[in-house]
């Protein structure tokens, strides 16, 4: 039973894995066309083109929103909607205020209760759309806006999903607010890693599930962006993806730091890795470089990826990000 709640644990996080605004005129003229666009940006209806490469026409700003997986949801409320929650995934944990919403279900979505909501519009998720499609369709049979926002992998990609999801619900001067607010503590942070000569760059290995089932991101990975921000080296860039790890390529990669992602749902993750047979001689093991990150901040795709990316640093490097 234990084995079969990981494995379905591990699906969640690569599911919910599945993880960045222009030159205004300054004349009059330039300033009246600016506001020209947003105001048409808000502006119902709207059409939008998800992530299937269908054009979704919302008729006016929702009311009523369902979001099926836990990054739209911090999304919307980060976005000031959180009162227009009427349903979230079994998975949502934030921000608490999900707890009292009605749960629609996690792997599978339960339609009818869906339904029987009357919501204005769901939010699906690119990661999981293809094996909802029967429910997805009866949802817009019903007469339900069903906007199927993309898995993002990249920074660019979160910031265009958030910028997505403001569209749909009328507050995409607010999105794009939280995505200019994103990039400016990225920056600061990049700024911070400068100072990281590359004699005393870190190998990172980032764990998001336990042993026997390891899961790493390689390249094309959000979370390999985030290594590479703080001046960090990925020891599974090798791999593409979210992947699953062969322990003796990763011992042979020899990390100075390992980093784990399942402390909410492992009692002593540290120890889990410390105490793997042969493991006793790679470096972050000997100096008990070893550490437990958020997971939700990590593997997320959504605003909270900041504070994910300032809890790596401080985990990697903290003689230089805790100040």
């Amino acid at each position: 039973m234990k084995m079969k709640k990981i494995f379905g644990l591990i699906l969640v996080i690569l599911l919910t894995v599945g993880m960045i605004v222009g030159c205004g005129d300054t004349s009059n003229e330039g300033k009246e066309k600016q506001q020209t666009n947003h105001a048409q940006h808000d502006a119902f209806p709207i059409t939008i083109k998800d992530a299937t490469g269908e054009k979704v026409t919302i008729e006016e700003k929702p009311k009523k929103i369902v979001t099926l997986i836990p990054s739209n949801t911090e999304v919307v409320f980060a976005l000031g909607l959180g009162d227009k929650v009427v349903g979230v995934s079994d998975n949502d944990n934030y921000p608490e205020e999900t707890k009292d919403i009605e749960k629609v279900g996690g792997m599978e979505m339960n339609t009818e209760l869906i339904v029987s909501m009357k919501p204005d519009l769901v939010l699906a998720h690119a990661s999981s759309a293809h094996n909802s499609n029967e429910g997805l369709q009866q949802l817009k049979d019903a007469g339900i806006d069903v906007l199927v926002v993309n898995d993002a992998q990249s920074f660019k990609a979160v910031y265009e999903s958030i910028d997505m999801i403001g569209q749909a619900t009328g507050e995409h001067e607010k999105s794009k607010q939280i995505i200019a607010d994103m990039k400016t503590k990225l920056k600061a942070i990049s700024e911070k890693a400068k100072s990281i000569k590359e004699e005393d760059r870190k190998n990172v290995l980032v764990e998001v599930s336990p042993s026997p089932e390891i899961y790493t991101p390689g390249k094309n990975t959000f979370m390999n962006e985030m290594l590479t921000m703080i001046a960090a080296d990925n020891a599974a860039a090798d791999l593409d993806g979210w992947a699953k790890i062969n322990e003796e390529s990763m011992i042979a990669a020899n990390p100075d730091v390992i980093i784990t992602t399942y402390g909410n749902y492992t009692k002593d993750p540290v120890s889990d890795v410390t105490g793997r047979k042969g493991w006793q001689d790679v470096t972050a093991v000997k100096n008990v470089q070893v550490f437990d990150v958020n997971s939700d901040l990590v593997t997320r795709s959504g605003p909270r990826l900041i504070e994910g990316v300032e809890e790596l640093a401080k985990s990697i490097y903290p003689n230089v990000f805790e100040n």
